[in-house]
């Protein structure tokens, strides 16, 4: 039987609602609290909890779901008031995080870094659901002054979410969140604003300085159009929606989300520019040798991913 009887959100985004709702789903009591009232009540109106009451006691557990800038601060309040006996938060970088926690005076002894590796690329408590970390890896990460106990209770409140435990230290967890999360956010992104100008066919011709667009002509006797824009939204498919899908994710949680994750991404930033500068400098020399091998790793890459991938959906299948 799980430890863990009372539970206080605080934050109602959408990880926030969607722990609550999902422990709600598992028949514990969730207290919700936000700074602001309007996402607070949306979250109670969808069965997520009901507001934080003052002087009810402390929770089993308090799960800090706020922005990773702000999670030390909400932390030191809620241990200050004696909201709960554990603590843990669901911020997806973890090593500045604990830092800014040791700085700020916290006690480390109950507080369990945690990051469950779900999301949407829509945001607020309205995009919540209850079964998004089903069978889905939630990293915990132990640190020295960590209690085993405390420990034990957050793998429990993972658990009774539907997600699979993991544990990482924290330099781990933030190199492997840089790979498989917040380095392909920030392609998507870079793809993307290669379209932010220009009209609905896709950007100013560079060459030109003309915006795109069309012209009018004719060949005998039928009319025709010609884009003058060769790289035009008018030619996208499946191909360029599927990797500028997380481009629409909101901008400002994902600049505090890198600023606390900086180096390893940048890290990673630098290896794919590598391969890049080669890959183009291949193209302009009728150099077929480093596209090929860069394809060719990209093919084995691909299927390992598929590979990983189909284990989560197996997994998410039996669970439900």
């Amino acid at each position: 039987m799980s430890p863990i009887r009372r539970v206080v959100v605080i934050g109602c985004g959408l990880i926030g609602t969607s722990v609550a709702c999902a422990l709600r789903r598992a028949g514990v009591r969730v207290e919700l609290a936000d700074h602001d009232p309007w996402a607070l009540a949306q979250a109670a109106r969808m069965g997520a909890g009901t507001a934080l009451r003052a002087g009810a006691g402390p929770a089993d557990v308090v799960v800090i779901a706020t922005p990773p800038s702000s999670v030390a601060a909400v932390l030191r309040e809620a241990q200050a008031r004696g909201l709960g006996r554990v603590y843990t938060d669901v911020a997806s970088a973890k090593s500045r995080i604990l830092a800014e926690v040791e700085r700020s005076g916290c006690d480390l002894s109950c507080y369990v870094p945690g990051h469950p590796m779900a999301g949407r690329e829509v945001s607020g408590p309205g995009a919540a659901r209850a079964g998004l970390f089903e069978a889905r890896t939630w990293a915990l990460c132990p640190h020295p002054a960590l209690s085993p106990g405390a420990l034990r209770t957050v793998a429990a409140l993972a658990t009774a979410c539907g997600a699979e435990v993991r544990l990482l230290a924290p330099d781990a967890h933030d190199r492997a969140a840089a790979a498989v999360s917040h380095l392909p956010l920030v392609l998507s992104a870079a793809l993307a604003a290669r379209f932010a100008t220009g009209d609905q066919d896709g950007p100013a011709d560079p060459a030109s300085g003309m915006a795109s667009g069309t012209e009018t002509g004719t060949e005998t006797g039928t009319r025709y159009e010609v884009d003058r824009d060769a790289g035009g939204l008018s030619l996208a498919a499946g191909a360029l929606r599927d990797v500028t899908r997380v481009a629409g994710s909101p901008a400002g949680m994902w600049r505090d989300i890198l600023a606390h994750n900086a180096t390893p991404v940048a890290d990673l930033l630098d290896e794919l520019t590598r391969d890049l500068s080669r890959v183009a400098a291949a193209l302009r020399a009728a150099d077929d040798g480093p596209v090929a091998e860069v394809l060719a790793r990209g093919n084995e890459g691909h299927a390992r991913i598929v590979r990983a991938l189909s284990r989560t959906r197996e997994a998410e299948r039996a669970a439900s």
